[in-house]
């Protein structure tokens, strides 16, 4: 079995032993954690070694000048997903950090299976974005020619299966396919199937833009 490389760049040693139990939960086996604290351990970490297959990046690590080390990171090695962890939640920099290529966005208040999930999720290819962030997401962190066709919330829920209503759900807790199949149980292939016909019928063309027109939905 492969084994997954994990980067953990913080430099607050008691949140790099919190974030490796949380992705030791998640693979108990098989899984490589490397910590570093500032912004010039992490680079050589990456140029260095074997590829990574995540790094979890604290926006104020030292040597950082606002978005620089994500900047930094994502020119250097832009296929390895970045998910920023941070002690701030506002709209605006989690927008900026995607907008600079970010795949996900923990705030460091969240709780374990937030983390779980979110971290499962980027790790699927999918992208990661808080719960408390999605309503001033309506505005669209997208460029304006990706900008999803508005739609009625009352047309959108009724054209959606209740089978589909329960994927989209669980899209919106940030849960990967397996996750979202053992918990319905159904088919991966299935579930599959159900968020190709919710981005259909929503008018998006990835997770994220679902989870977003699922917030207008049920506000």
């Amino acid at each position: 079995m492969t084994v997954k490389r994990i980067l953990i760049a913080d430099d607050h040693p008691l949140f790099h032993e919190a974030l490796k139990g949380v992705v030791m939960d998640i693979f108990p086996s098989d899984i490589e954690c490397i910590c570093t604290v500032d912004v010039r351990e992490t680079i050589q970490a990456l140029e260095d070694g074997p590829a990574f297959d995540l790094t979890l990046l604290d926006l104020k690590l030292p040597g950082a000048d606002g978005f620089s080390a994500l900047i930094s990171i994502r020119s250097k090695v832009p296929s390895v997903p970045v998910v920023i962890v941070s002690s701030t939640d506002q709209v605006d920099i989690v927008r900026e950090s995607f907008s600079y290529g970010a795949m996900g966005y923990l705030p460091k208040s969240s709780s374990q299976n937030v983390m779980k999930n979110a971290i499962r999720l980027v790790m699927s290819g999918s992208t990661y974005i808080p719960t408390e962030a999605l309503g001033s997401f309506t505005s669209s962190p997208f460029k304006k020619k990706d900008t999803p066709k508005k739609q009625e919330p009352n047309n959108v829920k009724s054209s959606l299966t209740p089978r589909q209503l329960a994927v989209l759900d669980l899209l919106a807790e940030g849960k990967a396919n397996k996750i979202i199949a053992y918990e319905l149980n159904i088919s991966e292939i299935t579930v599959k199937a159900h968020v190709s016909a919710i981005l259909r019928k929503l008018g998006v063309s990835n997770r994220l833009q679902a989870v977003i027109a699922a917030k207008n939905i049920t506000t």
